[in-house]
């Protein structure tokens, strides 16, 4: 199947991109024929963010978008950010202390699903193809080794990737410029920055793993567009991070953490941490006598500007989170990732519409760097390409010191603080850590892996191929199992990995049924063994509205 834009995603960026895409053929009375191509079962399925939106992007993209009714309706009404200095207590940051970066008074608390599901509906009007349920699995290329598309999963294959009776041979699609917007490590993205050294004297890039949840509360507890940042307990001297808690519509409140993976005991659970955090006062006061609705997770690309790779390739461009567009300073991705999308695909439009040749050859798309440092987009990461390497390297009290003066100086003055070494590789030896002892879960505010990805509402066909490959199968037990007690075990957040006893002693037990398609095995792996890989188009979570 050919194209003339072809995207790898439905999340903001994918669909902003396709929009602006579409708006731009239009305006100019020419036909441009666009597709987009999502793994999730429905638009939003595997969309996961906490959210709060920052709508330039929106109003950049559809000036009327309130007329058209999305989904974007609880403003922030009040907003504080806390220190947790223990278990029981907490310490309100006065407002002239917090970075700017932190401050909301602009934003909306919604759902990013929600969000995407209704840009997926203008997309659509807008002539936009759309195939959910189909995983872009391998690159297409041409004999140059450039990009020309991408070739999507093959459906039916039993567990030793024979046929099934249902069996469907996975589709190449093909267009001059492919968009990937696959999200935070992205598979293919990842490929992608490895084969045409698109990292190239950048950053390592760094990662976090966010947890969410969705309660409904009691009515006399929810405060609609009441938002809560806390830092501290429980990661101080743990891990850097934080949480958070937002009052959306409908008596719904979003909880959740943020867990660096630069994290170095490899005993640490961040799902446990998780679960612990909620019995502190700030959150349990307002989720005591609430029914939790959904549970999920997912791997946030936080690098900033230092480890931003080069977007473009022979063939096509990073954009989003595959990229690294996110602005962790503020906890914000969605309108960043949107307008990502905007600048790539105005400059894919401006090279196709200057081919004249019907031979469909691959336009030049290097104007994508320009544009994307003439953007907002690039001065709000510059201006706070510290914020990361701060709190790495000097812990939350010193490194939101400096954040703080960084930011009240517009990164004018410090020095660019680096951070270059990748997050699997600060897992130190177990032997060297404090192993942790974490509560059983009450079953009231805290839980276990089971119950949580029940309500992730994951899915997967038990007889498909696994999609976790392991580059030595034996490398866990014989290598990680022994250094690192094998964090897996761990750092999964829906109990993928476990360690089991058989009669030939400790086994690796892969359980991909479970998997909600977070991606940090595929990132703290100290063995850098386990890569992630897309399953069946379909499979996975299907959160409802997170």
């Amino acid at each position: 199947m050919e194209f003339d834009v072809i995207i790898v995603g439905a999340g903001p960026a994918g669909l902003a991109a396709a929009c602006r895409l579409r708006q731009l053929a239009k305006d100019a009375g020419c036909e441009l024929s666009v597709a987009v191509l999502e793994k999730g079962a429905e638009i939003g399925a595997h969309i996961l963010s906490g959210a709060l939106l920052d709508t330039t992007a929106l109003s950049e993209l559809f000036p009327d978008w309130k007329e058209r009714g999305a989904p974007v309706t609880t403003a922030v009404t009040k907003e504080k950010v806390c220190l947790l200095t223990s278990a029981k207590h907490a310490v309100t940051v006065p407002s002239p202390f917090v970075p700017p970066s932190m401050h909301n008074h602009d934003s909306y608390v919604i759902s990013a699903g929600d969000l995407c599901r209704w840009l997926g509906e203008q997309a659509e009007a807008l002539g936009v193809d759309i195939f959910p349920g189909f995983a872009a699995q391998s690159l297409a290329l041409d004999e140059e080794g450039h990009v020309k598309g991408v070739v999507t999963g093959d459906m039916g294959l039993d567990a030793n990737e024979v046929p099934r009776d249902d069996f469907e041979p996975g589709i190449q699609l093909e267009a001059p410029l492919t968009l990937f917007a696959e999200g935070s490590r992205g598979h293919l993205g990842k490929q992608l920055i490895k084969r045409f050294a698109l990292d190239h004297q950048r950053d390592a890039q760094h990662y976090a793993i966010g947890f969410k949840e969705l309660w409904e509360v009691p009515a006399e507890l929810h405060r609609p567009g009441e938002i809560t940042h806390a830092s501290g307990w429980p990661l101080n001297g743990r891990a850097s991070g934080g949480s958070f808690l937002y009052h959306g519509a409908d008596r719904q409140v979003m909880v959740g953490l943020i867990v660096d993976l630069d994290y170095r005991n490899p005993h640490l659970s961040p799902f446990d941490e998780f679960q612990r955090m909620k019995h502190h006062p700030l959150f349990a006061k307002v989720l005591k006598g609430g029914t939790r609705l959904a549970y999920g997770a997912r791997s946030i690309t936080k690098g900033g500007l230092n480890s931003l790779p080069k977007q473009t390739f022979p063939g096509g461009m990073l954009i989003g989170c595959d990229a690294g567009t996110l602005d962790f300073s503020r906890i914000k991705g969605i309108h960043m990732a949107m307008k990502s999308g905007m600048l790539a695909a105005e400059s894919a439009f401006e090279a196709l519409h200057r081919e004249q040749s019907p031979a469909r050859q691959q336009p030049t798309t290097t104007d994508i760097e320009q544009r994307f440092k003439a953007s907002w987009a690039y001065e709000a990461l510059n201006r706070t390409r510290s914020f990361g390497p701060a709190l790495h390297r000097m812990g939350t009290l010193m490194g939101g010191g400096w954040n703080l003066f960084d930011q009240w100086t517009r990164g004018r003055i410090l020095p660019t603080l680096h951070d270059r070494v990748p997050d699997y590789q600060r897992l130190r030896f177990a032997r060297d850590c404090t192993p942790f002892v974490y509560p059983a879960p009450d079953g009231k505010l805290s839980f276990d892996r089971t119950s949580s990805v029940y309500l992730a509402n994951t899915q997967h066909a038990e007889r498909q191929p696994c999609h976790l490959k392991l580059t030595d199968p034996q490398v866990p037990v014989r290598v990680n199992l022994p250094l690192f007690d094998e964090p897996a075990q761990r750092y999964c957040p829906a109990g993928v990995y476990e360690i089991i006893t058989t009669d030939d002693g400790p086994a690796f037990q892969i359980n991909p049924a479970n998997c909600i398609h977070c991606k940090t095995c595929d990132i703290k792996d100290p063995s850098r063994n386990i890569t992630w890989t897309a399953p069946e188009g379909g499979s996975g979570p299907n959160y409802p509205n997170m």
